[in-house]
């Protein structure tokens, strides 16, 4: 009998233990329940909190993304908006320093040569030819360009290298060459006008190109004259130009060291084999102190008591010279790449400075104005003086000492 009700006592608190168990298993359940059911609401609000900020910060960007990038320049947007039918002449022009005719002139012709570029197609023409020309107009360092065009920074360097040799192999034999026979005939009357000079078919100046310091024959790039005025070393490339009576370039020669001077330079170039050939026979080209008086280049007289027939015709000489002079400063001033040390490698630089002067002519050609401001720097820092170099020998012939003296006694009668 006492086992028995030991047995059911036993069964008893092992059922109650059970239930107890089961019991304390659906309450943990359903506590569980509401803690997961809590924490889904929570959840729901958070997620639904940061969905709010996100959408009202896209709003504010895209508010605020207009004037932003109008204030900063930067980003793909800026050239989308220069690229706009309706975007302001004036501004364009202050920009990438031609109108909108002329660039598209420059595109035009630059892409109808199939072979002309070899970048991927992704970028246009149009904005290969911008990132370029806004390159050499303002000499900006490419990571900033990268940035204002929306393009990385190896494909802006490959889209100026690329489009100013396309420059220089589609566009330099049409807009910069020697003149034919007719130019030639009109040239010398222009320049008879202006110096009362007959047979004057150029005007001609050397100026120089700063460089950071080359790799190998330093000394040779050495440009004396701007380490004495700067008390620094500096190095540069030299850049010969002849240019017609609007300034327009007819001959240049890019790229001999900074060290050579005026007269080294000039018998480097193709104009020198040129008046070698017999091709500048009776026909002069007007140089400065710095070249050597020859049977086809005229000079100044250097003498320090000059007479009043020497003094006149060194006043004459000096009208054409500065025919050349400000088209050296209107070239530095449109693209003022040639103003600063370019970080671009030499054997690339004669390819660039080239480009800026083919794009020199076809804005001169097409009558685009120019900003008197953007040449002052190429006179107060560049090359008043550097074409004073003077050579060891500056006299190559009795006859054209007799020439230059024949037209000085004219002038004298001219103006009389």
């Amino acid at each position: 009998m006492n086992d028995g009700e030991d047995n059911c006592k036993r069964r008893r608190k092992e059922r109650f233990a059970d239930e107890g168990f089961n019991d304390m298993n659906e309450s943990s359940n359903d506590e569980n329940s509401v803690l997961m059911s809590t924490h889904k609401k929570k959840t729901r609000t958070m997620l639904g909190f940061y969905d709010s900020v996100a959408s009202a910060s896209v709003n504010q960007t895209e508010t605020q993304s207009p004037n932003h990038d109008k204030q900063s320049g930067l980003g793909r947007s800026w050239w989308d908006e220069c690229n706009r039918p309706d975007y302001p002449e004036d501004e364009f022009k202050k920009v990438f320093r031609m109108s909108k005719s002329t660039f598209e002139l420059i595109c035009f012709e630059l892409s109808s040569e199939g072979d002309a570029f070899t970048l991927q197609n992704a970028i246009s023409v149009k904005q290969r030819v911008a990132v370029c020309v806004w390159r050499l107009a303002t000499g900006e360092p490419l990571r900033l360009v990268s940035k204002r065009f929306g393009l990385g920074i190896s494909a802006c360097r490959e889209s100026v290298l690329e489009v100013c040799s396309a420059i220089c192999s589609v566009l330099m034999p049409k807009y910069l060459g020697w003149p034919d026979v007719k130019s030639l005939r009109k040239i010398k009357e222009e320049f008879e006008v202006i110096s009362w000079i007959p047979n004057v078919v150029g005007s001609m100046y050397t100026t120089h190109v700063p460089i950071t310091a080359p790799k190998t024959c330093v000394a040779a790039y050495v440009n004396k004259r701007q380490t004495e005025r700067n008390r620094k070393t500096s190095y540069s490339v030299t850049v010969q130009g002849v240019v017609d009576p609007r300034g327009v370039f007819t001959d240049v020669c890019i790229g001999w060291p900074g060290s050579m001077n005026n007269n080294q330079v000039l018998e480097k170039s193709a104009l020198y084999q040129r008046a070698n050939g017999g091709l500048l026979n009776g026909v002069w080209v007007v140089g400065s102190w710095g070249y050597p008086l020859m049977d086809w280049v005229l000079v100044p007289y250097r003498q320090h008591c000059l007479t009043w027939t020497q003094h006149g015709f060194n006043e004459k000489i000096g009208d054409i010279q500065r025919v050349a002079k400000e088209a050296f400063g209107r070239l530095k001033g449109r693209w003022r790449c040639l103003l600063t040390r370019t970080d671009v490698k030499l054997p690339d630089l004669a390819v660039v400075v080239g480009a800026c002067c083919v794009l020199h002519n076809i804005c001169e050609m097409k009558g685009e104005g120019f900003d008197p401001d953007l040449r002052s720097e190429f006179f107060d820092d560049d090359d008043d003086d550097d074409d004073e170099m003077v050579p060891d020998v500056d006299l190559r012939s009795m006859s054209s000492m007799e020439a230059r003296d024949a037209i000085a006694h004219n002038l004298l009668h001219h103006a009389i």
